[in-house]
C-alpha cells in the first residue's frame, strides 16, 4: 500500500519544514511559517487571496480562479439597467401600490394620467379599476416593457402610452393623476398640473420626503417656503403616508412620501405670475421684515422701471422728485405690512399683501 506522502507527491503536493507548500501547475502558494493552516470555517470565503496568507483552497475550487458572485457582476444580467440619474426607481412593494390606489379612490369611469410608469407595477393595477390610463414615459426601453406586460390581455385596449418629456407637452384631459414621479421634475410638474385646465379631481403623487413636507408646511415651520405658499394658494394638500427607500428597485438615497393634491375650484382671482413675483421677493430672506426685503437695489430698480412704463402707457405724469424707495416704504407702512416677516405670514396675509401692492402700485 502506498504511503500518504507518496500520494501527495504524485499529485503535486510537497511538504517542506512542516509547512504546507501547494504546487498546482506553475503556481506556488507559500504560507508564512507562523500560520501553516487556516480554520476550516474560513477556508474558501476569501478566494485565492486567502491562499497568499497561508490558507488552503476550499474543496471543489481551483486555486487562482475567483469564485462566481451569487448576485451577478452587473444589473444587466438581471434585465433592464435603470437610470437612477433620471429618477428611475421602480416601486416594487405591492402593499404600497395597493395603498396608493385605495387612497386615490378611483372610479370605473375615470381617465388616469400617470407620469413615469416604469415597468408598470402601478399601471396594471389601475387598468383593472378604471376606464383608461394615459401613461407618459420618456424612456423607450420602459415603454417596450410596459407594452409587453399588457400585450394580448384585455387591459391592452385601456392603455394609452405617450412617449416624450411631460414638461414639454400639453397635458391631456384626465380625471385624476396617480404617479411615482421622477423627483427631478417634482416642482415644475406640480405647477404645470395646478395651472392645467379643465380642472381634475385630485392627484396622488410620490415625492421625495423633504419636498413633500415643504408642500404641506405651515407658517412658522422651518420648511415653510415659497413652494408652500404657491401650492396652498391653488390647492388643498395632504400628506398621506411615508414610503421607505427599500420599497424601490434600485433604492433611492432619500426617503419618500405620498401626497394628495386637490385643486381649488374656482381658483383665487389673482394673476399667478404677479403673485409669484411678490412672494419671491418676500422669501428671498424669509426671516427679514418686508421693509428690509424691498430695500434691495435690484428690487427697487425693477419696480422703478415697471412703474415708469406703466405711467407712460396711461399718460400719468411722474413727479420730478419721485423716488421708488419712498413709494414702496409708504405702501408697506400704510398697509401695516412693514414689520411682517414671510416665515409667519399665512395665505390670507399674502393675499391682502398682494392686493395692497397691486392697488397702490399697479405697475408691478
Amino acid at each position: 500500500m502506498p504511503s500518504i506522502n507518496s500520494i501527495l507527491t504524485q499529485n503535486g503536493f510537497k511538504e517542506k519544514a512542516g509547512n504546507c507548500s501547494l504546487e498546482l501547475g506553475n503556481s506556488y502558494f507559500l504560507p508564512p511559517p507562523s500560520r501553516p493552516f487556516a480554520a476550516a470555517s474560513t477556508i474558501g470565503k476569501e478566494g485565492p487571496a486567502a491562499l497568499t496568507r497561508g490558507r488552503c483552497p476550499r474543496a471543489g475550487t481551483v486555486a487562482g480562479t475567483p469564485r462566481r458572485c451569487r448576485v451577478g457582476s452587473s444589473t444587466s444580467n438581471r434585465g433592464i439597467v435603470f437610470n437612477t440619474g433620471a429618477g428611475q426607481h421602480i416601486l416594487k412593494n405591492p402593499l404600497v401600490v395597493n395603498s396608493i390606489i385605495d387612497k386615490a379612490a378611483l372610479r370605473r369611469t375615470d381617465v388616469i394620467l400617470e407620469v413615469g410608469p416604469g415597468t408598470g407595477n402601478l399601471t396594471v393595477k389601475m387598468l383593472e379599476k378604471v376606464k383608461k390610463v394615459i401613461a407618459c414615459e420618456i424612456d423607450p426601453r420602459l415603454v417596450g416593457e410596459l407594452q409587453k406586460r399588457v400585450q394580448g390581455t384585455c387591459l391592452a385596449n385601456k392603455l394609452e402610452i405617450k412617449v416624450g418629456d411631460i414638461l414639454k407637452t400639453d397635458l391631456p384631459f384626465f380625471d385624476a393623476c396617480v404617479a411615482n414621479l421622477p423627483y427631478q421634475i417634482s416642482s415644475p410638474f406640480v405647477f404645470k398640473l395646478l395651472l392645467h385646465r379643465p380642472f381634475f379631481r385630485c392627484a396622488i403623487l410620490m415625492f421625495q420626503r423633504e419636498f413633500a413636507l415643504r408642500l404641506v408646511a405651515k407658517p412658522g415651520s422651518k420648511l415653510y417656503c415659497r413652494l408652500s405658499v404657491n401650492t396652498q394658494l391653488l390647492a388643498r394638500v395632504d400628506h398621506l403616508m411615508k414610503v421607505g427607500k427599500n420599497n424601490f428597485r434600485p433604492p433611492p438615497k432619500v426617503e419618500s412620501s405620498v401626497v394628495r393634491i386637490e385643486p381649488k375650484n374656482p381658483p383665487p382671482p389673482i394673476n399667478f405670475q404677479e403673485w409669484d413675483g411678490l412672494v419671491r421677493i418676500a422669501f428671498v430672506r424669509k426671516n427679514k421684515t418686508l421693509s428690509a426685503a424691498f430695500k434691495s437695489s435690484a428690487v427697487e430698480q425693477l419696480l422703478d422701471h415697471n412703474y415708469r412704463i406703466h405711467c407712460s402707457l396711461h399718460n400719468t405724469e411722474i413727479p420730478e422728485n419721485f423716488k421708488i424707495a419712498e413709494k414702496i416704504q409708504t405702501v408697506l407702512k400704510d398697509t401695516g405690512y412693514s414689520e411682517k416677516r414671510a416665515r409667519s405670514m399665512d395665505i390670507d396675509d399674502f393675499i391682502r399683501y398682494s392686493f395692497f401692492f397691486f392697488f397702490f402700485m399697479p405697475s408691478f
